[in-house]
């Protein structure tokens, strides 16, 4: 007996299956990607600050932002945020200083110290695309394809928080 689907039948299991396992992969990658910067902080010697903190600080770079600007790009949810960068302060990674014009609102930069891991970060990123691509992991082609997979995910997810409540 043929297990064949009609022509113009979609295989719903079948794609339920890949989508789930894609979703599993994703948060296995996000929790793999912080382990990998905790093992490079572990390696140099910096053991004040966690992989979140660390990748903060990547993120905001050499912008000037506020918690709501980092929130609303998407890098980090609630609370996680103005915790973490309450510590980086406290730590002496960034500046802080409240907006001029709506006093509630504080800016954030990195300081020399936070340049400085953030240039770790960097440098371990750059290793990374290096050894893929000469390793032939991953070449131009397969990330560009992956990003833009990755973004119409984005977009879908984000049309649905926006339209379906």
């Amino acid at each position: 007996m043929s297990m064949e689907m009609p022509i113009g039948q979609k295989d719903t299991k079948g794609f339920m299956t890949g989508y789930l396992e894609a979703l599993a992969l994703v948060e296995r990658l996000h929790r793999l990607l912080l382990d990998v910067i905790k093992d490079e902080f572990e390696r140099v010697g910096v053991l004040e600050i966690n992989a979140v903190q660390a990748l903060l600080l990547f993120n905001i770079g050499d912008n000037e932002v506020t918690a709501g600007e980092l929130k609303t790009r998407g890098y980090y949810q609630g609370s996680n945020v103005s915790y973490n960068l309450k510590k980086l302060v406290e730590m002496g990674y960034m500046h802080h200083q409240r907006c001029e014009i709506d006093r509630r609102s504080v800016r954030v930069r990195l300081t020399a110290k936070g340049r400085e891991i953030r240039d770790v970060v960097n440098e371990l990123f750059l290793r990374h695309a290096e050894g893929l691509e000469a390793r032939d992991v991953i070449g131009s082609e397969g990330i560009a394809d992956i990003t833009a997979s990755l973004k119409r995910v984005e977009r879908y997810w984000t049309d649905q928080i926006r339209y379906i409540y």
